[in-house]
C-alpha cells in the first residue's frame, strides 16, 4: 500500500520538540501546543521514544488520550530502547547530534534494532502514548550520522530483525504501516533496492527542504515515487533556520547558511510571500511526498503552518529562486 490513504492531510505534526530539543519546555507549554494542533484541525501525529527518552511520547500521550482514537493517526519509532537506569543526557553518544535532547528525560537508551527489541519498543510506546494501538511505525535512523563507519552494519541488523518484525505486525493488522526514518538519503536508497522486506513509506527529514534538496532529486525521490513508495518529509524548516531560529541540521547554523537563508527571505519579502509557507510548499510539491509534519513547542506556531499551506505563492517567486540558483532547476514547485 502507499501512505497517502492513511493519512488525513498533508499537514501533520512532528513531536521532536516536545523532548525537550535544544531547550527545556514546560509541560504547560507541550501541553497547549498539542491541543493548539488538534484544534486547529491536525489529526498525524509523529513522535519518536528518542525525544527526550520518552518524553515526548509521554506529553504527546497525556493530550491525545483526551481525544478518540479513531480520530487521528500516530507514528512513532522502532531501534531505541528505554530503560529504567539512569545516565547524562549531556554525554551520550549521539553521532553528529550530540546534547540535542541534553534537557529530555535522564532515562538510558540503549541502541538495539533486533526483532525482539522491535517488538518491546513497539510495547514500550503504546504505554508511554496511553494508546492500544500505532498506525505507523518508521525504523529510526540507521544511518552515517548517528553511526558513521558502523552504519552498514547497524543497518544490516534492522533488515533482518525491525524490517522482518514490522512487515509481520503489518500482515496481522497490528499497524497499518510501516517504513524507515533517517536524516541521510542513503539507508532509503538502499531499501528501495531490496527485494524484501518491503515498506510502505519514508520519513525523510532535513533533505527535502528549501535549503538542502539536490541530493534527493537525483536518485531517492523518482525512485520512490515510481514504487510507490510515499514520503513524509520532517524537518521542512531545516531544524528553525526557515522559520526565524538559529539552527540547521540540529546544530548552530554556519554564516554560510544564515546568508543563503536570508538571501531566501529577501526574495519571499520582494514577492510578498511567506517563507514558511515557500518551505512547507515546496516539500510537498514533489509528486513523491505524502505529508510534511513540521515542529512546535508554541501554540501559536501551529496558526503559522496551517496559514503557509493554504498561502498563494506567485509563480514569479519560484522563477526567482531558480534564476539566483535557490533552488535546483528540476525541483518541482507548486502548481500556480
Amino acid at each position: 500500500m502507499t501512505l497517502a490513504p492513511l493519512l488525513p492531510g498533508p499537514l501533520g505534526f512532528g513531536t521532536a520538540p516536545l523532548g525537550n530539543m535544544f531547550r527545556a519546555i514546560p509541560g504547560d507549554e507541550a501541553a497547549a501546543t498539542v491541543e493548539a494542533a488538534w484544534d486547529q484541525g491536525i489529526r498525524y501525529f509523529d513522535t519518536a521514544p528518542f525525544y527526550g527518552a520518552g518524553l515526548a511520547e509521554i506529553r504527546l500521550g497525556d493530550v491525545l488520550a483526551h481525544h478518540p482514537r479513531d480520530e487521528y493517526v500516530l507514528s512513532t519509532k522502532v531501534g531505541r530502547v528505554i530503560l529504567d537506569e539512569s545516565e547524562d543526557p549531556a554525554v551520550r553518544d549521539l553521532g553528529e547530534k550530540g546534547g540535542l535532547f541534553e534537557h529530555g528525560r535522564p532515562n538510558k537508551m540503549i541502541n538495539d534494532y533486533t526483532a525482539d527489541a522491535t517488538l518491546r519498543s513497539v510495547e514500550d510506546s503504546l504505554a508511554r502514548l496511553k494508546t492500544d494501538r500505532l498506525d505507523i511505525v518508521w525504523v529510526h535512523d540507521i544511518a552515517q550520522d548517528f553511526y558513521g563507519d558502523e552504519w552498514l552494519a547497524v543497518y544490516e541488523s534492522a533488515r533482518t530483525g525491525a524490517f522482518r518484525t514490522l512487515t509481520r505486525l503489518r500482515e496481522e493488522g497490528v499497524i497499518k504501516a510501516w517504513g524507515v526514518g533517517v536524516n541521510r538519503v542513503e539507508a532509503l536508497e538502499l531499501t528501495l533496492d531490496l527485494e524484501e522486506p518491503r515498506p510502505d513509506a519514508f520519513l525523510l527529514a532535513g533533505r527535502y527542504t528549501l535549503l538542502d534538496h539536490e541530493r534527493a532529486l537525483q536518485r531517492l525521490l523518482p525512485a520512490a515515487a515510481e514504487q510507490d513508495v510515499d514520503i513524509v518529509i520532517g524537518g521542512p524548516y531545516s531544524s528553525g533556520v526557515l522559520a526565524g531560529g538559529q539552527h540547521f541540521e540540529y546544530q548552530k547554523a554556519s554564516p554560510e547558511i544564515i546568508a543563503r537563508v536570508e538571501r531566501i527571505k529577501d526574495l519571499a519579502r520582494r514577492h510578498g510571500t511567506a517563507i514558511k509557507a515557500a518551505a512547507l510548499q515546496f516539500s510537498l510539491a514533489h509528486p513523491a511526498t505524502a505529508a510534511v509534519i513540521p515542529g512546535a513547542t508554541r501554540p501559536s506556531r501551529i496558526a503559522e503552518d496551517v496559514a503557509a499551506l493554504d498561502e498563494k505563492i506567485p509563480a514569479a517567486f519560484w522563477s526567482a529562486l531558480r534564476e539566483e540558483g535557490l533552488i535546483a532547476p528540476d525541483a518541482p514547485v507548486p502548481a500556480g
